[in-house]
């Protein structure tokens, strides 16, 4: 109809009495081609398995094009021999290129790995060689490799029947220690390798079934520092010698199960900074004497978790940022005065992936916002002012514009308050506009306002307001709420989502008959829940990876992940765990569900197995509406565009079928 629109407005015939018989023949003719053009579909992709979806409109894609285009080349590194930022690209091939001066435009380097499934890329500080992960069709069985960067050469330096990954080069570029988990066993190990010689590695630590993961080399490279990850918010810290792999504990012994993450060493290799919420409900920025074992905290009585740290490679300055209510604090500290060094105050945003250059006077940075998909940024410690290296690529689009949040409350079943984001479409949409519940996975993750890209679309172009809760379990807001929800006390998160739907009846503006739930992973298992228990107050779902039964999940999710799951979601080998995991399953309750349902799955996912989806599709397609997607070649999450696409367009007709209507 647009093009039939365009073409009657455009007419002269359309301001003028008189229409000869030429006219009135270009005119139908017009008008036929624009029927064509306005029934055009777009192709299904070959990859993709559906049930239900329509049709996809090549008119939509075309609408929602201008949103697709907006993106931002996250930070690589610096140049070790000069001042000058490299950023990194990872899609269907991975390139770095290079700025030689803030608001430069980037230079194409000779770094290009033509080949897909790579999950990032780590140099070695010499920055000669870099190596990179990569798995198939989104598996996850990551295999390690390293590209030589003179001659663009690359070889596998590990892999064969294992899963590899979390590459930390040594200080002297000579070997690397990563992660391994044997294909079929439980529990990740760690190993050590001559970067050009596959035939030295060597187990170097042996996991009991949880998780090692390396951060640091001691200066001397005789020791490696690692984290023993029983569950994702519980570790210790250990050091092992390279040598003959003896370890020994770091963490203090406790009662209380602590999180202990990000370790690295102070410059002459006396000590060890680290990530903690030893003795502290939130995470604190500590100091360990490798002498004395003596566990001391940088900061005074912090209300905030502290997200990430880097060291200066002189080792008198160190940066952090802590995480305050899902907006970032940067900060830096002088090791020597203990004095904070005065930056620039940035925008709302997060701040991630801290690197310093060699000279220790430069700090650089990712920085993402509602309005910047992702900018690079430099600090100098010596003035305290932010530079831009590389603004992201708005394709014309003003991204100013775009919806800001509002960090909204409201109080659970248990007189708790719960809180999450609020994103309004613009005014010019009148009267109470309907309402997504994105719900964040993990479930130990945040939502915090980066950018939005594609749902943006949502907002601006359908008038549709979007809320991101952070239920009970999310971090970021102590141990004790993201304890929560542990074992039998999952159900306190879904009670967190039917509280937000009795406060969208509280407001004015947001109309509380047309709500919709969504989520991925976990996200998944909460909106599923939801329509479960409470499908009269909803539209529909939309769930991709979601989770149906929590007791099918830990039992057939990959080895080297069973056990961290356990740790969160309860055992479901003991009888009790298991009666409350199937009375409070989805798809136990999938013959009842009367809630429009999209599914959406990758058919290689090592988390979430196809199976989860598959029952529920098959349970629920003969009696309620149900769309489902597969990827056959996807895993946890979709990574190739076409596919990506094809997701998006399906999930916007779904919403316009079954919530705007």
């Amino acid at each position: 109809m647009q093009c039939l629109t365009q073409l009657i407005s455009s007419s002269n015939w359309a301001r003028s009495a008189l229409v000869s018989a030429t006219q009135i023949v270009m005119l139908l003719l017009g008008a036929l081609l624009c029927v064509f053009a306005d029934s055009e579909v777009r192709a299904q992709p070959g990859n993709i398995k559906s049930i239900g979806v329509p049709s996809i409109p090549d008119s939509l894609s075309r609408e929602v094009l201008p949103y697709l285009n907006i993106y931002g080349l996250p930070l690589a590194g610096w140049n070790p021999d000069k001042r000058e930022i490299w950023l990194k690209g990872i899609s269907s091939s991975t390139w770095v290129v290079s700025v030689s001066n803030p608001g430069a435009a980037p230079q194409s380097s000779s770094i290009h790995i033509k080949s897909s499934g790579i999950y990032d890329i780590y140099f070695q500080p010499q920055a000669k060689y870099l190596a990179y992960t990569q798995d198939t069709d989104g598996d996850e069985s990551f295999q390690l490799h390293v590209y030589e960067i003179s001659t663009g050469k690359s070889w596998q330096l590990a892999g064969g029947r294992s899963r590899n990954t979390e590459p930390v080069w040594s200080n002297r570029g000579d070997r690397i220690v990563y992660s391994s988990s044997p294909v079929g066993t439980a529990g990740v190990n760690l190993r050590v390798t001559n970067a050009l010689d596959a035939k030295t590695d060597r187990l170097l630590a042996q996991s009991s079934g949880t998780y090692f993961k390396a951060y640091d080399w001691s200066p001397d490279d005789e020791e490696v520092v690692f984290c023993d990850f029983k569950s994702n918010t519980v570790s210790t810290l250990w050091l092992v010698k390279v040598a003959d792999g003896s370890k020994e504990l770091l963490s203090p012994k406790s009662d209380q199960a602590a999180l202990y993450d990000y370790p690295q060493f102070s410059k002459d290799g006396s000590g060890v900074y680290v990530v903690t919420d030893h003795d502290s409900d939130v995470r604190r920025l500590a100091y360990i004497d490798l002498t004395s074992r003596a566990l001391s905290y940088l900061q005074s009585d912090p209300k905030w978790d502290v997200d990430e740290f880097q060291v200066a490679p002189n080792g008198k300055v160190l940066a952090y940022v802590v995480n305050e209510g899902g907006i970032s604090k940067l900060h830096v500290l002088n090791l020597v005065t203990k004095e904070e060094v005065p930056v620039d105050t940035l925008q709302p945003g997060i701040v991630s992936d801290l690197k310093w250059n060699q000279n220790s006077t430069d700090l650089a940075f990712n920085f993402k916002s509602p309005q910047a998909p992702n900018d690079v940024l430099s600090v100098n410690i010596a003035t305290g002012k932010t530079e831009l290296w590389g603004q992201s690529v708005k394709s014309g689009m003003d991204t100013a514009k775009f919806s800001r949040p509002v960090l909204i409350r409201w109080s659970s079943f248990d007189k708790r308050t719960i809180s999450g984001f609020l994103y309004r479409p613009p005014s010019s949409f009148k009267g109470k506009r309907p309402v997504i519940i994105d719900i964040h996975g993990g479930p130990e993750q945040q939502y915090r306002p980066g950018f939005g890209y594609e749902h943006n679309y949502f907002i601006d172009q359908l008038g549709i307001a979007k809320i991101y809760p952070n239920v009970r379990g999310s971090t970021g807001f102590g141990r004790a709420f993201a304890n929560l929800d542990n074992g039998t006390r999952r159900e306190d998160a879904v009670k967190d989502i039917k509280a937000l739907l009795e406060w969208i009846k509280t407001q004015p503006d947001l109309d509380s008959d047309r709500v919709l739930v969504q989520g991925i992973s976990y996200g998944g298992y909460l909106a599923l829940s939801t329509a479960a228990n409470y499908g009269n107050q909803i539209r529909g779902v939309i769930s991709e990876s979601g989770i149906s039964n929590l007791a099918t999940f830990v039992e057939h999710t990959e080895g080297w992940r069973r056990e961290l799951q356990r740790a969160e979601f309860g055992d479901e080998r003991e009888p009790k765990t298991r009666a409350f995991m199937e009375r409070t399953a989805p798809l136990s309750h999938a013959r009842t569900l009367k809630t429009p349902l999209l599914i959406i799955q990758g058919q290689n996912d090592p988390r979430v197995p196809v199976a989860e989806a598959e029952k529920l599709v098959t349970n629920t397609k003969d009696r309620i509406p149900v769309w489902f997607i597969l990827a056959r070649n996807e895993g946890h999450g979709f990574v190739q565009q076409d596919n990506r696409d094809y997701r998006l367009f399906a999930s916007i007709l779904f919403v316009k079928q079954f919530l705007l209507k």
